[in-house]
């Protein structure tokens, strides 16, 4: 390890960095002293400008990639080695907004009909049922499906914030089925990895890709569809006042009514400090409550 690898390194960590955060700092100012052939504490500014301007031209890495390599190059020159940054000198990419990709119930349920294996049909079905990014996905832990409160406790998410979002009886009963097939029965990991899913280690995010990778491909949305896009269309569905959770009994699907308010404030408070637990328990009630009514109307 370089005296200067090391020196970011150790500010990184004081700052209490996320993992996957100190690894792609790290490889960035691996790659930009590779490309120059130099040691990063001899470029300077207009290396920083060509360098963002090789990552677009000829890497072709989208915005948000060379934000982040950008932040890095920042952190390092004023962080690690004390140096001046000039915003004005090495703009941020200007940002740019697109319509995220949203399916249609129909294409959801097809979707996770066309799953490959019963593994795959649950991590997509929990993926859609949770809302839950690919990381928090691999991280869930068995105690974090409550069934006596119907939640789902997602730990270190985005910003290592945690969260609570609602369990369907749908996905439980999903989840239930999954684990008495399981040959080893997990001990922590809700979704293990390994030979028959055996290991003490937690799936990767590459599993949870290739698994809708393949379903998409077998469903022909290969074009449209990525792990991310189930999360949009989780959103979407509650923003429209229902969710419709496809189910993996002969492509049949149920439709599973809720009130937009409630489930946005659920996922939205809990993880917050300083919310009061009588708080919670009171929208929970409320939730409860509203649903019962709506059904009952329906």
């Amino acid at each position: 390890m370089t005296h200067l690898r090391k020196m970011m390194l150790e500010e990184l960590e004081r700052r209490n960095y996320a993992q996957t955060t100190i690894n792609a700092y790290i490889q960035t100012i691996e790659d930009f002293a590779r490309y120059f052939k130099r040691p990063p504490d001899q470029l300077g500014p207009e290396h920083i400008r060509e360098y963002q301007a090789y990552l677009f031209r000829e890497k072709n890495l989208a915005r948000q990639t060379v934000t982040q390599r950008l932040a890095a190059l920042r952190f390092f020159f004023i962080q690690t080695l004390k140096k001046p940054w000039s915003v004005a000198e090495t703009p941020y990419p200007k940002k740019t907004r697109h319509l995220p990709t949203i399916l249609s119930p129909e294409e959801v349920a097809h979707l996770i009909d066309s799953a490959r294996t019963q593994f795959h049909r649950v991590l997509l079905m929990t993926l859609y049922g949770t809302g839950a990014r690919r990381a928090e996905l691999c991280k869930l832990q068995i105690p974090d499906i409550d069934s006596r409160r119907m939640v789902v406790h997602i730990r270190g998410g985005k910003r290592r914030q945690d969260r609570d979002v609602m369990l369907s009886s749908m996905l439980l009963k999903a989840l239930r089925d999954y684990f008495r097939g399981l040959r080893c029965k997990p001990k922590l990991w809700l979704f293990p990895g390994g030979r028959h899913h055996a290991a003490n280690r937690p799936i990767s995010p590459k599993t949870v890709w290739h698994a809708c990778h393949r379903a998409a491909q077998h469903a022909g949305l290969q074009d449209r569809v990525h792990p991310h896009t189930l999360r949009h269309y989780a959103a979407s569905g509650t923003m429209r006042h229902q969710m419709d959770f496809p189910s993996y009994y002969k492509g049949a699907a149920t439709h599973i009514r809720g009130i937009v308010w409630c489930v946005l404030l659920l996922t939205t408070l809990v993880g917050q400090e300083g919310i009061p637990c009588k708080s919670f328990s009171r929208i929970h009630a409320q939730s409860n409550v509203c649903a019962e009514g709506r059904s009952a109307t329906t």
